[in-house]
C-alpha cells in the first residue's frame, strides 16, 4: 500500500473525507476507488459512493478477498444510512466471515454492528440483543465503542430501560470524544435528546400532560391500570390484555379510561368506537354487544358498569386508571416516526420496518404528502420520502416494537 493510500485511509478514519479526497481523487486503482467511495459517503453523496465501492470491489478481483469484503461492508453501511433495508444481509454475513477468517477483527466487528443496527431499525429487538451480546467492545477502537454504546442505548430505549440507555449514551459520548469524529459526537448528542423530550402523553380524569421516556417507564411499573394507546394493550402489574386486533374494544376502553371514574355518555361512545354521527337504536344495540365483550375481556382488571347516561370503567385492584397516549394523535404516526430520523426512506423499506404491506404504506405516504407533512424525490424505485425530525417530542413510542409485557 503506497503512502497516499495510507494517508487517505487515516484521514477517513479521523472523519476527514476532504483530506482523503485530496490524496486519491484523481486515481482509479481499486484501493483509491474504495477510499473515494467511503469519502463520498461521509460527504453525503450516497449514490456516487455506492457506485465507487462497487467498481472497487470488481477491480480488486477474487484474489483480494479481504479488500472486496471491506467494500461490501462499506456498501452495507451506505444501504443502512440510505434506508435500503432490502439490501442482501447474506452478502454482509459472507463478508464478515471472510474478514474474520483473515484476521481483520475490526472490520468484522463493524459488519456485526451494521447487522445489529438494521435489526434494531426494523424492530427485531430480540435478535439485535442476542447478536449484540456476542460482541465485546473492550478491545475495539473508540469509534466502534461509540457505535456499541449507541446500539445498546437504542435497544434500551425501545425496551424502556432508561437507566441502561443513559449509561450507554454516556459511554458512547466519551468514546465519540476520544475518537474526535464530529459526526459521531453529533449522533450521540441527538440520541441523548430522546431521553429529555416528551415521548408520550398521560391522560386521566379528562386532563393530560406530557411524559418523558423515564416517566413512561415508571408509569408502566406502577400499580395504575394503564390503557396503552401506543401498543393498544391494557396492563396492570404485569398482567397484559392485548386489544391490538380489536380496535372497537380498544376505542371503547380508551374513551372510558380517559374520564374514569366518571361515566361516558352512550352517544360519545358510539361516535368514538363506531364513528357514527347518530346514536340510533341499531348503534345502541351494537354498543351493548361490544360493551359486553369489553366487560368479559377486562374482567380480571376492571369492571364496566352501566349508568343512567352511559357506561363507566372502574379498576378492580388499581388505585386509578390512566391512558398512555402517543405524543401526537396522527393516523400515520408510525410512518412519521420512522421518517422523523431525517433520513430518506423508500416505501419498501418503510413496509419492512413497520411489518405492513407496501400498498398500505404507500396509501399513508400519499395522504401525508397531500397534507404537506412529508415530501418525496426521485421516481419509480428510486423514489424516497423524508421529513424533518418531528419537533418537540421523541418518537420512541411511535415505533413498531413491543413494550415490556407486550
Amino acid at each position: 500500500m503506497d503512502s497516499l493510500i495510507t494517508a487517505a485511509a487515516r484521514a477517513l478514519a479521523a472523519g476527514d473525507p476532504l483530506g482523503a479526497l485530496n490524496r486519491v481523487a484523481l486515481r482509479d486503482d481499486a484501493a483509491a476507488l474504495a477510499l473515494r467511495g467511503i469519502a463520498m459517503a461521509q460527504l453525503g453523496d450516497l449514490v456516487k459512493a455506492k457506485d465507487l465501492l462497487r467498481r472497487a470491489a470488481r477491480a480488486f478481483g477474487s484474489k483480494e478477498a479481504v479488500a472486496r469484503a471491506r467494500c461490501i461492508v462499506a456498501e452495507a453501511e451506505i444501504a443502512l444510512v440510505s434506508r435500503d433495508l432490502g439490501w442482501p444481509a447474506k452478502a454482509l454475513d459472507a463478508a464478515r466471515a471472510t474478514l474474520e477468517q483473515h484476521g481483520d477483527k475490526l472490520n468484522a466487528a463493524h459488519a456485526r454492528y451494521l447487522d445489529v443496527r438494521r435489526l434494531l431499525l426494523i424492530g427485531r429487538l430480540d435478535e439485535a440483543e442476542q447478536k449484540l451480546a456476542e460482541l465485546d467492545p473492550a478491545p475495539l477502537p473508540a469509534a466502534l465503542k461509540a457505535a456499541h454504546g449507541l446500539v445498546v442505548a437504542g435497544i434500551a430505549m425501545r425496551r424502556l430501560r432508561t437507566k441502561t440507555a443513559r449509561a450507554a449514551l454516556a459511554d458512547a459520548g466519551h468514546a465519540a470524544r476520544e475518537a474526535a469524529i464530529p459526526a459521531l459526537m453529533a449522533e450521540v448528542e441527538n440520541a441523548s435528546l430522546v431521553l429529555n423530550t416528551p415521548a408520550a402523553r398521560l391522560i386521566a380524569r379528562g386532563e393530560e400532560r406530557p411524559l418523558l421516556l423515564e416517566e413512561v417507564e415508571a408509569l408502566l411499573a406502577s400499580k395504575a391500570l394503564v390503557v396503552d394507546a401506543c401498543r393498544h394493550v391494557v396492563h396492570e402489574a404485569g398482567t397484559v390484555v392485548s386489544l391490538a386486533r380489536r380496535p372497537v374494544l380498544f376505542a371503547l376502553a380508551r374513551a372510558l379510561a380517559e374520564t374514569s371514574p366518571q361515566d361516558v355518555p352512550r352517544g360519545t361512545l358510539i361516535a368514538r368506537a363506531f364513528r357514527a354521527k347518530h346514536a340510533d337504536e341499531s348503534n345502541r344495540a351494537r354498543l351493548r354487544v361490544e360493551i359486553g365483550r369489553l366487560r368479559a375481556t377486562l374482567r380480571t382488571l376492571a369492571s364496566v358498569s352501566a349508568t343512567t347516561q352511559g357506561f363507566a370503567l372502574l379498576p378492580r385492584r388499581a388505585q386509578e386508571i390512566v391512558v398512555l397516549a402517543r405524543p401526537i394523535d396522527e393516523a400515520h404516526a408510525a410512518v412519521l416516526a420512522l421518517l422523523g430520523d431525517g433520513e430518506s426512506w423508500s416505501s419498501s423499506a418503510l413496509a419492512l420496518a413497520l411489518g405492513a404491506s407496501q400498498r398500505t404504506v404507500q396509501r399513508s405516504l400519499d395522504e401525508l404528502a397531500a397534507a404537506g407533512k412529508i415530501q418525496s424525490f426521485g421516481r419509480g424505485r428510486a423514489r424516497r420520502w423524508m421529513t424533518p425530525p418531528l419537533p418537540g417530542f421523541a418518537t420512541t413510542l411511535l415505533l413498531p416494537a413491543p413494550l415490556p409485557g407486550g
